[in-house]
């Protein structure tokens, strides 16, 4: 199974979303893997998404491609005199895919950001014939852009395992508390992540052994 991990915007919480995920999944015995299609904004030297999703849940990681620009894939690519090439990318994924149960594939930015002059993150999607997972907050203006992530999985007649809510505060509030009734009006809600204070994606193996997903209440 590949299981595209993907956005409504930058800095939601989809490298830690996924670290959560794959490391729930082989607590339960199942081998899993998680690929980042494209790092951007880190030198060669330094550690990335996939660094620390391998320590925190303690499972293969590896990235696709790295550029130190941090910009949309395409631009990046652009930037360092480059191209991201969709065929590759495919062909690594699927390589991966195959050596374990559940393959998490973390993309940059959003379901349309630009991999490519001419593909998306939606397109790698489809090639791949993969699950969807959205990861959201539950503030002002989540419902328009997770339900606008959700038409373009569906219209490309792709499976949607659900939304994460990621930084769900340990009080919701009225806003959080509606916002998480109408994202479960919309579609499956896997369940919340609490907010940790001073998380780092860029310091391997920080992430809190009691950090699992909340369930979602019921309808």
């Amino acid at each position: 199974m590949i299981r595209i991990v993907t956005g409504t915007g930058l800095g939601v919480g989809k490298t830690v979303v996924s670290a959560v995920l794959a490391r729930s999944d082989h607590a339960e015995g199942r081998n899993v893997a998680y690929l980042k299609t494209v790092q951007t904004g880190l030198r060669a030297d330094q550690p990335g998404d996939a660094e620390f999703v391998r320590v925190a849940a303690v499972v293969n990681g590896a990235e696709g491609y790295r550029f130190e620009s941090k910009f949309d894939p395409a631009i990046a690519a652009e930037q360092a005199a480059t191209t991201v090439s969709m065929d590759w990318l495919v062909n690594r994924t699927q390589a991966m895919a195959g050596t374990c149960d559940v393959l998490y594939v973390e993309g940059t930015g959003g379901f349309l950001t630009p991999l490519t002059d001419d593909f998306t993150m939606a397109d790698l999607a489809v090639r791949l014939a993969a699950e969807v997972v959205i990861v959201t907050r539950a503030g002002l203006g989540t419902l328009n852009v997770a339900a606008l992530t959700l038409d373009a999985v569906r219209i490309r007649a792709l499976g949607f395992s659900g939304f994460v809510v990621n930084r769900w505060p340990e009080s919701p509030g009225v806003i959080e508390r509606t916002t998480l009734t109408r994202l479960i009006r919309l579609g499956n809600v896997l369940g919340m992540l609490h907010e940790v204070d001073g998380l780092d994606t860029h310091a391997p193996g920080l992430l809190p052994p009691t950090l699992e997903l909340v369930p979602a209440p019921d309808r």
